[in-house]
């Protein structure tokens, strides 16, 4: 039978067209038989055939086998977890809306597979494929995933296209050569997938900053605009003032994009050339005016965007309902260096400089541009200075009150000084304009963050607020909060008895909220441990006799 309707595909057009339309091949009806009748016969002798088994075929190669991983396995507590963490990938259950007393497990597997990577375990082998799927499923899972998954993942993905995703390739990972193979590095950076060649840029750069740029030079003037600005990109990890002469030459690039992104790249090295001409120009709009008696701050901004501003990186045409100079100055703010303020200032430090009037209106374009300089210069000194103290007026601060910029200038601060100034700001405001400055600070929390978190959702639990309203930071405080906390917020799990006027029913929910948060800081606690379970062993056990000669 030649026909194409003998084949499934064919019976299964005749089906959907009609058989007046596609007939079946005539040996498949015998004379004076239906033709419909006909096909539903072949169609039913078909499925037997395909049910019973696959057509003979000539055996593939054998896979190599999996690379070995050198790393140790989890302890067996831990990959019980590990498995239930998989297992449960729905969330919590709750109705109407309600979460529930029960710790959201979907949260928690994040936070064990970092946990797991820092102690530089290795997924157990059965574990794999619910690991790659759920990597699969969840973006933001993947790089912690495929990290403790290890080289056996990528040697799965190569057998199921489901998992091709992890064949995009991760620095450090076996799929890339070794950075310090020069040979192996230059094949896959001529030859490799565009995935695969940013992956080993990544893996170049973390081994050998100055190697990257270099190897970036041997095809730059052949890649797409697109592609320059992605590699370009990946010099901002351990960007030096050995990157300058390429990020230089790239100011000159054909593509906007990619001359904007080496700028900026530049203008965060204080010592570049760049930024002594941005400083420069910025010298020249911004100085000190005694005209008055009283010291302010002159500002003239540029009247013109020229050539070489524009090569230096700033964008001559403003954004709708930007002024043109307005905008220029602030670019060219932006990109100075702040070490020269003080200098060009009176010798003033930069809390005093903040505070000085600013002439004609310009303050908040003045402000604004030093706080992205100190954001993208990462320069702690003035991040204070335009931060001001938490506990002033939200639209009284020195440089912003913008809650976006204060959350950026906060992550140029040391960590435990990000926590004190963040916890005096919810003593001061409350919790509803803390949630931005929360997400940038580091986990756990630190005592003094982590009490007035608690404090204030206590005291919107007394004033009988409903839960739901905080339901963003108690999500971050069950993640963030010290595990350590859980016994001092065991009281908090009780109802409430109802104040007159607050919401009715709301006790009970901060009472299931308090529940949750406690019992997800007692997990999170669990897993710890279960992950140091054999580091605990190993320091306790007895060491051993070494007088006698018999095991102990």
């Amino acid at each position: 039978m030649t026909d194409t309707t003998t084949s499934w595909e064919g019976l299964v057009t005749s089906a959907l067209l009609g058989t007046d339309r596609r007939p079946p091949a005539a040996d498949l009806v015998p004379a004076g038989h239906d033709a419909a009748a006909a096909l539903l016969d072949a169609a039913a002798l078909h499925s037997v055939r395909r049910r019973a088994g696959l057509l003979p075929a000539r055996a593939a190669q054998r896979p190599e086998p999996a690379p070995h991983d050198p790393r140790p396995a989890l302890p067996a507590a831990a990959r019980r977890r590990l498995a239930q963490l998989l297992a449960d990938r729905s969330g919590p259950a709750g109705t109407g809306g309600r979460r529930g007393a029960s710790p959201d497990l979907t949260e928690l597997l994040p936070q064990w597979l970092a946990a797991a990577n820092r102690r530089r375990f290795r997924a157990p082998h059965a574990l794999l494929p619910a690991l790659l799927d759920a990597a699969r499923a969840r973006t933001d899972l993947r790089p912690q995933a495929l990290t403790l998954a290890g080289p056996r993942a990528l040697w799965l993905a190569r057998l199921n296209p489901d998992w091709k995703f992890a064949l995009r390739g991760a620095a450090g990972s076996s799929a890339l050569p070794d950075p310090a193979d020069t040979d192996q590095v230059a094949l896959l950076w001529r030859e490799g997938l565009f995935a695969e060649r940013v992956a080993l840029l990544t893996a170049v750069r973390a081994q050998d900053p100055a190697a990257a740029p270099a190897l970036l030079a041997t095809t730059w003037a052949t890649e797409r605009a697109e592609d320059r600005l992605m590699f370009l990109d990946s010099l901002r990890t351990g960007l030096s003032d050995a990157d300058e002469p390429f990020l230089e030459q790239a100011l000159a690039d054909r593509s906007r994009n990619v001359r904007a992104t080496a700028a900026e790249l530049l203008s965060a090295l204080p010592r570049s050339a760049l930024a002594a001409r941005m400083a420069a120009r910025s010298e020249s709009c911004v100085s000190l005016d005694r005209t008055e008696g009283d010291v302010r701050i002159w500002v003239e901004a540029p009247h013109e965007c020229d050539a070489a501003m524009q090569r230096d990186g700033v964008v001559p045409k403003p954004p709708a309902g930007r002024g043109e100079r307005s905008w220029w100055l602030g670019q060219l703010v932006e990109a100075a260096p702040l070490s020269g303020w003080p200098g060009r200032l009176g010798g003033r430090t930069p809390e005093q400089i903040v505070a000085l009037p600013v002439t004609d209106g310009w303050q908040e374009e003045l402000h604004a541009a030093w706080c992205r300089a100190a954001v993208r210069q990462r320069d702690a000194d003035w991040s204070r200075a335009l931060l001001g103290a938490p506990a002033l007026p939200l639209d009284a601060g020195p440089g912003t009150a913008s809650l976006a910029e204060r959350a950026k200038l906060l992550a140029t601060l040391p960590g435990h000084e990000r926590a004190v100034w963040v916890a005096e700001f919810i003593d001061a405001h409350g919790l509803s304009e803390a949630f931005q400055l929360l997400g940038v600070c580091a986990v756990p929390w630190a005592e003094p963050l982590g009490r007035a978190v608690v404090d204030a959702l206590d005291i919107a639990r007394d004033a009988g607020s409903y839960p739901w309203s905080f339901s963003g930071v108690m999500g971050l405080a069950e993640r963030c909060l010290d595990p350590a906390e859980a016994s001092r917020l065991e009281i908090l799990t009780a109802i409430p008895d109802e104040a007159e006027g607050a919401s009715p029913g709301a006790g009970g929910y901060w009472s299931e909220a308090f529940q949750r948060l406690v019992s997800t800081l007692r997990l999170r606690a669990a897993m710890l441990a279960e992950l140091d379970a054999r580091r605990t062993t190993a320091r306790t056990a007895p060491a051993p006799d070494r007088g006698r000669s018999g095991p102990v």
